[in-house]
């Protein structure tokens, strides 16, 4: 497959090495990755804060930017989430839409909703890449720590992935997975939220830690370094000697490389 990596403002400015774990795990299982130079941000912070006609100058751009690929694959469910639900509802300019159902309705319409309703859909995060396009959750993984999962809420509740990052994290030789109490409950990052609701992101945030260190792991991980920034922070702050990892990092570890 011809597949594009959208690496995200965060990721490429903060995480590079996340970056390089999608490629190293993608072109281990076979992939042809290609890395779109002139892709910017998808414009998921402005259309969240009301700067829509900003938002989607920005998704057009990543429309023409990330066109023709079989599949563009993200570290990021909060930002793959934007594209596939959010950029409908941008091109539909109403209320909320399905991409399917969005894809059937509008691909006779705008040039911006075709651009849509062709490339949207083929937008995935990394777990969903891998267990529903590619067909694996053994990923040929070696990872010898005691890990726990944190499902940020735009995987959760936007991209709806369940239990396919655990499914990936279960088969990796040598982790010991371990249930996280209140996985489910927010850790309070939320983009501009924890900036315009700093006391309250913090609380959160103190409220995800201390769950975090019941469960004894030595790694969080999560699907967005957005989260595991904020979270990472506060474990960082009390000494915890938790360490943050993003699963593309953990997924593309083996054996022969410790």
């Amino acid at each position: 497959m011809r597949v594009a990596l959208f690496i995200t403002c965060v990721n490429d400015t903060l995480f590079p090495d996340t970056g390089k774990a999608v490629v190293t795990l993608l072109r281990r299982l076979g992939c042809e990755v290609e890395f779109p130079e002139a892709q910017t941000c998808c414009g998921q912070m402005h259309a969240n804060t009301g700067y829509r006609d900003e938002g989607v100058r920005l998704a057009r751009h990543f429309l023409d930017v990330f066109a023709g690929y079989d599949a563009v694959v993200t570290p990021s469910g909060s930002c793959a989430a934007m594209v596939r639900e959010q950029y409908p509802k941008l091109a539909a300019g109403m209320g909320a839409t399905r991409p399917a159902a969005f894809a059937s309705a509008h691909a006779g319409r705008s040039p911006f909703a075709r651009a849509v309703a062709e490339t949207a859909p083929k937008v995935h995060d990394l777990s969903e890449f891998l267990v529903d396009v590619l067909g694996v959750t053994d990923v040929g993984a070696y990872f010898p720590h005691r890990v726990t999962y944190h499902p940020t809420c735009h995987s959760l509740r936007g991209l709806r992935v369940g239990d396919r990052p655990a499914a990936l994290l279960r088969n990796v030789r040598g982790l010991e997975l371990v249930p996280l109490p209140g996985a489910e409950e927010c850790c309070g990052f939320g983009g501009t939220f924890a900036v315009k609701n700093a006391a309250v992101s913090s609380a959160m945030c103190a409220d995800k830690v201390a769950n975090v260190m019941t469960t004894g792991a030595e790694v969080l991980c999560a699907a967005d370094n957005s989260c595991l920034m904020h979270i990472g922070g506060t474990l960082n702050r009390q000494r915890s000697g938790v360490r943050v990892m993003h699963l593309a990092e953990i997924l593309a570890s083996t054996e022969a490389e410790r």
